[in-house]
């Protein structure tokens, strides 16, 4: 009689559940400051995004105004989103930071 195939392999071991240990930092107490509240963050956001469009639009409303509404959003939006996230969002973030400080009278010099 032939020999039987070979019982198909078991399937690899599933490693144990990765637990907190004592060379895990603690995620729950960071010493990291947190940012600003997530209204604060939109207010900012909006002072960004509100001059920056009203500004692109008064720029280029004029020579995109034959083309049609998704093709003049999009080119809106490609001057607008890198403006603001880029340059104006961060900007606003360390003005608000250092507002903070200052109210809190934390002021650091600039090295």
């Amino acid at each position: 009689m032939p020999d039987a195939a070979p019982a198909p392999s078991a399937a690899p071991p599933i490693a144990p559940p990765i637990t907190p240990s004592a060379t895990t930092p603690d995620r729950t107490a960071s010493a990291a400051p947190t940012g600003p509240s997530v209204h604060r963050r939109a207010l900012i956001t909006w002072l960004a995004v509100y001059p920056t469009i009203t500004l692109a639009l008064g720029l280029l409303g004029p020579a995109t105004s034959d083309l049609p509404l998704p093709l003049r959003t999009l080119i809106l939006t490609a001057v607008v989103v890198p403006v603001a996230a880029y340059a104006l969002i961060p900007l606003l973030m360390r003005a608000d930071a250092a507002a903070g400080r200052r109210a809190r009278g934390a002021i650091r010099p600039i090295a």
